[in-house]
Order: structure tokens, then sequence, then C-alpha cells
């Protein structure tokens, strides 16, 4: 090929100026693999459809004031809109998140962006989408596969059988854990079609800094130890688990003080249990953090504490650790493949505040130093799976231009 390889992104997972916290994982990825120089990329990102800006309705809002097209990074981001009603949406999702993001390639092939691979993220709606779009535009097709789009949607039998048919279509699955990947291969999928990229870690972004120095800069007081959890306040994220062990741990840890990073829909309800269980004077909510600022919250902290019920690849396990903050993690799906050594991570295999409160102590008395912490996670760099992603898009790009005419 006599020119870069040309990747069109595709995923309703992407950030955005307005949102810029949403999908970071796609974008870090993809802003990774065009360090290898020789490819081009574009990116559409579509935005549920929503009438009003006002603050009051929160995301939707957001949703709303999200530009058409920007500059992200150096990146053309294009967020043209898609019709996604309630009840029904999930179901409609992909014929309208395809609709809306034909137009916007449309537009890029009339610019003059002539693209060699589709590489979509996320099974569903998106990459049942990215199948048709696939097929309307001739191009080959990767999915990624992120967590809950294949070990809970596919309980959606309607869901399932679009996913396994995205699937059978793509040229291939990419998994960012082995457990996903297998997940398809109980579908009969072929093994050549899967492949298991694990996402890395930014480890300039993601340093060690002096923890007393971390808390000082955020104003955090008190002797500790500091407990954190950075992520969505959801149900799924397990946080009630976290305050629950918390407070099971008062007696023994009564100078101990817990920072929860994130927004979301289950915070007056966290903030009801902590009052409740006599814990709140030391549970902090610090709302939403810029990413480029976690750095400091993950080296304040002596423990990052994950009670998730699923997770495909949870980065935040690596980015604490990337700062010299060991974890204690529920043993989920790809968990186990992101903390491999027993020093640097508890997991914790029962789902309860009993089962995490002896998780926190025993990886508290393991006292492990920080820099064995961030060693461990220099051994996630993102230099393998950028290899892995170049080689694979560019096989797919030249199986398909002779037959496409070359050039």
């Amino acid at each position: 090929m006599n020119r870069p390889l040309r990747l069109l992104t595709f995923s309703t997972l992407y950030p955005s100026s307005v949102r810029p916290g949403h999908g970071i994982f796609v974008e870090t990825r993809l802003r990774e693999l065009l360090k290898c120089g020789d490819i081009e990329a574009k990116v559409v990102a579509p935005v549920p459809w929503f009438p009003f800006r006002h603050p009051r309705f929160g995301e939707y809002a957001r949703m709303a004031a999200t530009p058409r097209r920007e500059q992200r990074n150096g990146l053309d981001v294009l967020h043209p809109r898609y019709l996604l009603p309630p009840k029904v949406g999930m179901y409609m999702a992909p014929d309208s998140l395809a609709r809306a993001a034909a137009r916007a390639i449309d537009q890029l092939l009339d610019e003059g962006f002539d693209f060699d691979v589709i590489d979509a993220h996320y099974y569903y709606p998106d990459g049942v989408a990215a199948a048709a779009l696939a097929k309307r535009y001739g191009r080959p097709l990767t999915i990624t596969a992120r967590g809950t789009d294949l070990n809970l949607i596919p309980q959606y039998p309607r869901a399932r059988r679009r996913i396994h048919e995205a699937a059978l279509q793509a040229d291939a699955s990419i998994g960012v854990c082995n457990a996903l990947m297998d997940v398809l291969r109980g579908w009969g999928l072929p093994e050549h079609k899967l492949n298991v990229f694990r996402n890395g870690v930014d480890l300039q972004r993601f340093r060690p800094i002096d923890p007393g120095e971390a808390r000082e800069s955020l104003g955090l007081k008190g002797p500790g130890p500091w407990l954190l959890s950075v992520g969505y306040l959801i149900e799924r994220k397990g946080h009630h688990l976290t305050i629950d062990a918390f407070a099971r741990l008062a007696s023994s840890l009564p100078d101990a003080r817990l920072v929860f990073v994130g927004q979301g829909e289950e915070e007056g309800a966290l903030r009801a249990l902590a009052h409740r269980l006599g814990v709140a004077d030391r549970v902090i909510f610090a709302g939403p953090q810029p990413n480029t600022e976690l750095y400091r919250w993950y080296s304040a902290a002596d423990l990052f504490v994950l009670a998730s019920s699923r997770e495909g690849w949870a980065n935040v396990l690596l980015e604490s650790m990337a700062c010299g903050t060991p974890v204690v993690a529920s043993n989920i799906w790809g968990t186990p493949e992101v903390v491999t050594d027993s020093a640097v991570g508890q997991l914790v295999d029962e789902r309860s505040g009993a089962a995490f409160a002896a998780g926190i102590l025993a990886q508290l008395d393991k006292r492990t130093e920080r820099s064995a912490v961030r060693r461990y996670a220099e051994g996630f760099s993102w230099q393998a799976t950028s290899d892995a992603q170049r080689e694979l898009f560019a096989r797919l790009a030249a199986a398909r231009r002779p037959a496409a005419g070359g050039g």
C-alpha cells in the first residue's frame, strides 16, 4: 500500500468536548495505535438525539450539546444523531445507528477519506450497526468486545441473535480479555477470527507522586489509611459493598477514609447507606474529576477498591497500580488477567461486604512497596497491543484492496 492505512473507528463510546470521560478507553487505544505513524483515522461516534440542552436534563442535555463535528487530540470526530426512543430503543438502536452513521460516512467519502477498515467498538448495538455498514460500503470489519456487550446483553434473545450474526460476518473479533473471546468461542466462532488485545495503561499520564504531596494538593486530611474507588456511581460497580466493607472495618481502622471519584444515579443511595452505617463523616464523594488529574487521587490512596459484578477489562485497576497503589477487586471476568500477582492486588471471590473487608485488611497487611506496584504496571504498556492491531488492520486492508482494483 503506497499510502497510510486508513481506519474508520466507529462507536457510541467515544469522548467529546461535552462528555470528555465518556468512552475514553476507546480514544486511548486509538491514540496509542496512531503512534505507529503510518495510519490515518477518522471517528464516527453517534450520539442519541435529544431536543433540550437545559442542565436539568443532565446527561441528555450533554448529548444535545455535543458538537456535530470536532477535533479531539488531533483526530477528526463526527457525532451524527440517531433516534433512541424509550423502551423500544434497545431493539431499534442498531438500525437507527447505521442510518445515522451512513450519512456521516458518505460525507467523509465525499471529502476523500477512502477508508480501508471499519474498527467498531462494543458489540451491541454498535457492532451490529457496523456490520450493516461494512456490507453497505464493502469494507472489512473488526468488532471489539468490552464487557457487558457479551456478558450481559446476550441474555436478551433478539440482541443475542444479532450479535451472533455480526460476529459471524466480522472479519475479526477483538476482546480486551480472554473471558470475552471464550463467549464467542462457545458460540462456535472460528478460532482464526478471535483475538485478545488487552488494554494497556498510559504510563506517562498515570504516574506515582508522593502520597503526602498528593493528599495535600487535594485537601485530604487525616492519617488514613485512604481507600479509593473511581468510576460511575452505578449498581454494577458494587460501591454499596465497598461502603459495607468500610463500615465493618471501623473498629480496626478507625482513622481510615473512603473516597469515591465519579458521579451517577446511585450517589443518593450510597450517601444514605453511609449515614445508615454510621460512616458518613469518613466517606468522601469527590464527584467527577478530569482524567488528566486522576493520578493525584490514585497516588493519594493507600488502596484501590473495585467491587464490580461485571468488568471486561477494568482500566482503573491498571491506572491505580501505575500510580503505585495496590488494589482489591472482585474475581470476575477479565480481572484475574489484570491482577496476576497477589503482592499487588487481592482478588475477592465472594461479592459481600464481609469478604471485601477481609480482602482490604489482607492487602494492607502485605505492605507492598509502591515502587513494586508501579513496576508491575509497567508490564502493561500499549506497545504490544498497538503492534497487534496494526498487523491485523494491515492484513485485512491488503486482502480487500486487490479486489477493489488497487490504489
